[in-house]
């Protein structure tokens, strides 16, 4: 229709629902992946799978955003006479499509990043084709056709905007960064405060997934407990870790005089 109607908007925006094509078929086989056992040679299974199928899909996004503001300046020094009827059919078609989409993946898309990724591309369609509605009547009653190419413009910034932010969040779970929730500083405030806890040192806070946030850490304590008073202590930390940061895995190292570095952060 995009090639018909001569609409660069409409063209876009059938290129971004291509693209949500490859990114559903992305998400559903992540999905599929995240949900097999681990083995022993898998440990953890395939729980990062949707997390690198949202960083694909954000990709995507972005490089989609580029080459529609490159066409977009094209139409800008070389507008075009549009068939304005084709556009507006096509377009409400394609929010007809789009919204039941959106609808579908609404409920799941607040807590897994793979099927939030899928549902920005649907939703930025559906966006976009209510922009490309609109044009396509102020095209037809109008003549004003060089609002497509602010269309498209106006749809390639939105993309940008929505494919970097996922792209960040993705990238940050895939290199292990500390999420942006957590307050380490904070965290080592309130297990120091156990009484038999001298300092809690090598720390490390990271996101496996959209489910889980692990946290290893070495404990120096203030004399030779016994196992069955580390069990205790141990739990005093667990609850602390999963009631105040949402940390559901945690790996304690505990030690009393050894001699290693002391320091919060130690680059393995």
């Amino acid at each position: 229709g995009g090639v018909v109607s001569g609409s660069l908007a409409l063209l876009s925006d059938a290129s971004h629902n291509f693209s949500d094509v490859v990114s559903l078929i992305i998400s559903y086989v992540a999905s599929f992946y995240s949900n097999k056992e681990a083995s022993a040679n898998k440990t953890f299974g395939y729980k990062r799978a949707e997390i690198i199928a949202a960083f694909i899909n954000a990709l995507s996004l972005l490089v989609i955003a580029v080459f529609l503001i490159s066409e977009a300046i094209e139409r800008f020094l070389n507008p075009e006479t549009i068939d304005a009827n084709l556009v507006i059919w096509l377009s409400i078609l394609a929010i007809v499509g789009n919204g039941v989409s959106v609808l579908i993946l609404h409920a799941d898309a607040k807590n897994n990043l793979n099927i939030r990724s899928s549902y920005l591309h649907l939703f930025t369609d559906l966006l976009g084709s209510f922009a490309v509605l609109i044009g396509g009547l102020l095209m037809h009653f109008y003549q004003i056709y060089w609002v497509d190419a602010v269309l498209t413009l106006m749809i390639a910034i939105y993309l940008l905007i929505v494919g970097y932010q996922l792209a960040k969040k993705a990238f940050n779970v895939l290199m292990l960064f500390t999420p942006e929730d957590v307050e380490l500083e904070e965290l080592l405030r309130q297990v120091n405060k156990i009484p038999q806890v001298k300092n809690m040192h090598h720390v490390h806070i990271w996101q496996l997934n959209d489910d889980e946030i692990h946290l290893e850490a070495h404990i120096d304590f203030k004399k030779d407990i016994s196992l069955s008073e580390f069990d205790l202590i141990l739990e005093k930390i667990e609850a602390i870790a999963k009631n105040e940061y949402g940390i559901n895995h945690i790996n304690i190292q505990p030690e009393y005089q050894k001699r290693n570095n002391k320091n919060i952060i130690v680059q393995d």
